[in-house]
């Protein structure tokens, strides 16, 4: 199968299955996930698999990663991409909120040896624990990036910061400012990530003699609207937070924006900070103080990793990568309303 076969299959152009392989961050999800579906129904490989096949290699990674158009996650593909295309390597992107890939679907690519390695960027319990069982590992080399592995996945290599800790900074930082009430709006229930920050700020609420009342931690799934309603609910609490403080700075925008619908300001009636630092993070109004994670070092780092271990044709050490984090102070947060 060629490229105009995958373009005929997807209702596109040749330019746009070139765009969704090199640049997907610039094409439509819709438009993507049809890409992708073609791609994975044809088996097409960019770099032709049959004479991959004949080295024995393929010259495929494939990262699974909750969105593409995510700002955090773009900065983390620059990374990978800029290291596999030094490499030789093209990149099959599967993204668990458009289902690309459907778990059996990598586990038959993990079992038949279609890629040379993947990365799995964060939000791994879509597809289970028995896709990344050790047998995998032995199969396939794979990466995991940013964020800490549970226990059933302790043997698989990872690059991350310390989520604990940067969330556990970041909450001290408020209580430092003196606000009581700290609120904090999580994401996805079933991801790690996300866990590891609220471990992180129930510590530093515990350590600064703070109580958690009941209905101060929402869910806000990772997204602007989602944010938006988990502040709602917030505030309407008998005893409103002073400060909330998001999982990711998508969540932290949403926030501002119901913080603003409701006639109030920032941080003048209530201080808000985010997590990760994305590209929008400093010119929100007003500035975001967030905790930055360096993305494009932790792609770079990710793929660097993978590659070590497709060289090395057996399973390194699983010893994670710890990256360093950074406390950004902006204008989002500051001393509580008197």
């Amino acid at each position: 199968m060629s490229i105009k076969d995958v373009a005929r299959i997807a209702g596109v152009s040749i330019a746009t299955v070139s765009r969704c392989i090199n640049s997907p961050e610039q094409v439509r999800e819709s438009t993507r996930s049809r890409v992708q579906r073609a791609i994975v129904d044809t088996g097409y490989s960019p770099n032709g698999l049959a004479r991959s096949f004949r080295r024995g290699k393929t010259q495929i990674i494939v990262v699974v990663l909750p969105s593409v158009g995510d700002p955090f996650f773009t900065g983390v593909m620059r990374g990978i991409r800029s290291v596999a295309s030094r490499n030789g390597y093209s990149l099959l992107i599967n993204e668990t909120q458009l289902n690309t890939m459907t778990e059996d679907e990598i586990g038959s690519m993990v079992a038949s040896r279609l890629a040379d390695g993947i990365v799995l960027l964060a939000s791994l319990s879509p597809f289970g624990t028995r896709v990344l069982s050790a047998k995998s590992r032995r199969a396939l080399p794979i990466v995991i990036g940013c964020e800490a592995v549970s226990d059933e996945l302790a043997d698989f290599p990872g690059v991350h910061i310390d989520n604990e800790a940067a969330a556990r900074e970041l909450t001290g930082y408020l209580a430092s400012l003196g606000h009581r009430r700290i609120a904090f709006i999580s994401g996805q229930e079933d991801s790690l990530l996300t866990r590891d920050r609220e471990k992180g700020y129930a510590a530093a609420m515990q350590a600064a003699g703070l109580s958690v009342e009941p209905g101060w931690v929402v869910q806000g799934g990772l997204t602007v609207d989602g944010a938006i309603e988990a502040t709602r609910r917030v505030r309407s609490h008998p005893r409103p937070p002073t400060a909330i403080f998001c999982a990711n700075d998508e969540m932290a925008i949403g926030c501002l924006h119901a913080v603003k619908e409701a006639g109030d300001s920032v941080p003048d009636d209530v201080s808000v900070v985010g997590f990760d630092d994305t590209r929008y993070a400093a010119v929100t109004d007003p500035p975001l103080t967030t905790v930055r994670q360096p993305a494009e070092e932790i792609g770079r780092s990710v793929m660097n990793r993978l590659l070590k271990e497709i060289e090395r044709e057996t399973a390194g050490s699983a010893d994670p990568l710890i990256v360093p984090h950074e406390l950004v102070i902006r204008r989002s947060a500051a001393r509580p309303p008197r």
